[in-house]
C-alpha cells in the first residue's frame, strides 16, 4: 500500500510507517495546495495528513486513486469529508489522543490571559521592569470564577473539570444535544446566558459550516467588561476582526489564541495588543500526544489495510 504522509512525524511513528507501507515522506513543513493534493490522491493508495492540507472538493473532483485519508489531528475541517466520501475516500481523524493536551492549553491561556502573564514577560524581556510594586500588572482570580465551555465534548469536558476542581469553577455549557448528565458538576445553557454571566469563555466546538463564526461581533458583544475569551478550537470559530476590536476598544478584558482564522497568518493589529495571549497552536505539542496521534493515525490505515473499517472513521 502506497502512503504519502504529507508533514514530518515523530521518529517513532515515521519507523512503524515505514514497517508498514510503502511509505513516502514529503519534504517540508508547508501544507498541501489543493492542486498538490489533487496530484498526491492521483498517485498514492492512502494519505496521512493533517491540519491545512487542502483535500478539497476540487482535489476530490477527478475519480481519486487513494481510498483512505488518515488526519493526523481531531479537526479536520480541512478536508471536505462530504466529497471524500462522494469519491469512496474513507476518512479518519485521531479523537482522545489530545484530550489533555489540548484541555492543559485551555487552562494554560486562561491562567496566562487573566494574570497578564503574557504582557509581563515581554516586559521583563524588554529590561522595563524595575522592581516589584503593589499595582503592577493588575489581573484577575481565577479560582471561583464562572467558566463558560461553548461545546461540551471530550475536550469540552476535559477543561471543564479542570477549571472545577482544581479552580473551584462554576462551569456552565453549551452542547447541540442535551447533556444530562456532563459528569462533574455544571449546567447548560443557552450560548446568550453563557456569554453574558461567564468570566471565562472558552471556545471548544469542533470547525465545521454550522460553526464558521459562531463568535461574531453580536455575540463579543454579550460579554462582561472584565470576561475573557478563550479559543483552542479552530480559528474560523471566532470572527477574528470583531475580536480585535473588542480588544482594541477594551470591551472585553482579554483573550488567549492558540488558534486563528487565517492560519499561520496573524494578523498585525492582533500580535500589536497586549491584553491577548498568542499561541502558536501548541494545543497537542507534546511528544507523547504527537506519537499518539501518529500511531493512532497510522492504527486507522493498518485497519483499512487489511479490509477493516477504521476505528476512528469520520463521516459528513
Amino acid at each position: 500500500m502506497k502512503l504519502l504522509v504529507t508533514r514530518q512525524l515523530t521518529p517513532e511513528v515515521e519507523a512503524r510507517a515505514a514497517r508498514e507501507f510503502d511509505v513516502t515522506f514529503r519534504k517540508g513543513n508547508a501544507p498541501m495546495d489543493e492542486a498538490e493534493a489533487a496530484q498526491a490522491l492521483a498517485d498514492y493508495d492512502a494519505l496521512l495528513v493533517t491540519l491545512g492540507d487542502q483535500v478539497t472538493a476540487g482535489a476530490l473532483k477527478t475519480a481519486p486513486h487513494a481510498k483512505m485519508i488518515a488526519n493526523f489531528g481531531v479537526g479536520y475541517n480541512h478536508i471536505d469529508v462530504a466529497a471524500a466520501q462522494a469519491a469512496g475516500v474513507t476518512v479518519s481523524n485521531t479523537p482522545g489522543a489530545v484530550t489533555d493536551a489540548t484541555a492543559d492549553i485551555a487552562l494554560t491561556l486562561i491562567l496566562m490571559s487573566a494574570r497578564r502573564a503574557g504582557a509581563g514577560e515581554r516586559f521583563v524581556r524588554r529590561g522595563d521592569w524595575t522592581g516589584w510594586t503593589p499595582t503592577q500588572f493588575l489581573g484577575q482570580h481565577v479560582s471561583g470564577k464562572r467558566v463558560g465551555i461553548i461545546g461540551m465534548g471530550r475536550i469540552g469536558t476535559a477543561i471543564a473539570k479542570r477549571c472545577h476542581y482544581g479552580f473551584g469553577m462554576e462551569v456552565l455549557f453549551t452542547k447541540r444535544s442535551p447533556l444530562p448528565d456532563p459528569g462533574l458538576p455544571a449546567r447548560q445553557v443557552s450560548q446568550d446566558e453563557l456569554l453574558k454571566k461567564c468570566d471565562f469563555v472558552v471556545v471548544a466546538v469542533p470547525a465545521s459550516p454550522a460553526t464558521h463564526h459562531l463568535i461574531d461581533a453580536p455575540e463579543i458583544a454579550k460579554l462582561q467588561p472584565h470576561a475573557h475569551l478563550i479559543n483552542i478550537a479552530r480559528g474560523d470559530i471566532v470572527q477574528e476582526t470583531a475580536l480585535i476590536a473588542a480588544l482594541q476598544a477594551d470591551t472585553i478584558a482579554g483573550a488567549g489564541l492558540d488558534v486563528y482564522e487565517h492560519e499561520p497568518h496573524v494578523p498585525e493589529a492582533l500580535r500589536a495588543l497586549d491584553n491577548v495571549t498568542l499561541l502558536p497552536h501548541l494545543g497537542t505539542a507534546a511528544l507523547e500526544v504527537r506519537d499518539a496521534m501518529g500511531h493512532m493515525a497510522l492504527d486507522n490505515l493498518i485497519a483499512f489495510r487489511d479490509g477493516n473499517s477504521p476505528p476512528n472513521r469520520v463521516t459528513a
